[in-house]
């Protein structure tokens, strides 16, 4: 337990994610406070001036007021910079994939035992009402015996903003680390951590080192049968996500927005205005509360193994 009750918080990369969605999650929730920002670039940092800013992590990692850190860097830099400040004593919420693979998560997770401090990862769906609300009727028999599901996302490559997201040696991979890590763990957090995974990627469209399409299948304790269909190279936009049992399915399509269908009911099930809120109030709360993390980092490198399976493929 922390000797003050709020918890200071430092965000290490200020990017697109950080600027929209997580410095102003911090800054809303009542209990935390900005203390700084981790930048190469200073004048980034001039936008928050009731926060320090340093160039480095090492230095930043000195400040012994800083209480939990957001890993926001590019993904080949999240265990480093996670393990690093796991093993000063600090909390760690970091962005989404956990890691480059799953060797490095599961150091991740290691490093948090070991320094007995709070690790979560930015799975923010998990907080949607409606997935919630499908695991529910899942677990009351809504559809009978849940035996297939799917999670399709479908978009054009994204403009020069996050250029590093194209690079393999920065990101681990295209839309199989951005997009769709969102839609796997959406999964296991339905049912558990994947029994297999095997899967397809391909440069069909695009001319990157990274893959424009990935599919990857996977299979669940009790039979169930999930597929995550993610590209960079349809301009048909779609965000498709399913549960499909002996009775019936859960239609949650689009997986963004709010209704949620199931047989014999249906229901709008808004998400938060700011995505990140809920997942910094969790993170939080456990912090000063002993409250259970919603996307705790041991079931997060879940997506890593299978993510890892499909790369194999």
């Amino acid at each position: 337990m922390l000797g003050h009750m709020h918890v200071n918080w430092l965000v290490v990369g200020i990017g697109d994610i950080t600027r929209k969605r997580v410095i102003p999650a911090i800054l809303t929730e009542k209990r935390s406070v900005l203390r700084g920002v981790v930048t190469r670039d200073a004048k980034k940092a001039e936008v928050y001036p009731d926060a320090a800013a340093w160039a480095t992590l090492d230095a930043a990692l000195a400040d012994d007021a800083i209480d939990a850190v957001y890993v926001a860097s590019p993904v080949v830099f999240h265990a480093e910079q996670t393990i690093a400040a796991l093993k000063v004593g600090k909390h760690v919420l970091c962005e989404k994939p956990v890691a480059m693979n799953y060797a490095q998560a599961e150091a991740m997770v290691a490093a948090a035992d070991a320094a007995q401090r709070m690790f979560g990862v930015a799975y923010y769906r998990r907080f949607y009402p409606k997935l919630m609300r499908a695991k529910a009727l899942i677990a009351a028999g809504a559809i009978g015996t849940p035996v297939f599901a799917e999670g399709i996302y479908h978009g054009w490559l994204e403009s020069a903003e996050r250029g590093w997201l194209r690079d393999p040696k920065m990101a681990g991979g295209g839309p199989l680390y951005d997009v769709a890590s969102h839609r796997i763990d959406a999964l296991n957090f339905l049912f558990g951590k994947p029994e297999r995974a095997v899967g397809l990627r391909s440069n069909a469209v695009h001319g990157l080192e990274v893959e424009d399409s990935a599919t990857a299948v996977m299979s669940y304790a009790g039979g169930v049968h999930a597929v995550v269909d993610a590209r960079w190279n349809s301009r048909v936009g779609r965000d498709e996500f399913r549960v499909v049992g002996t009775e019936g399915e859960i239609a949650m399509t689009p997986l963004n927005g709010p209704e949620i269908r199931w047989p014999g009911g249906a229901e709008q099930l808004p998400v938060a205005k700011n995505v990140h809120l809920p997942l910094i109030e969790n993170f939080v709360a456990a912090v000063l509360d002993g409250a259970a993390l919603v996307s705790p980092g041991r079931e997060a490198v879940w997506t890593d193994w299978a993510t890892e399976q499909v790369m194999r493929g």
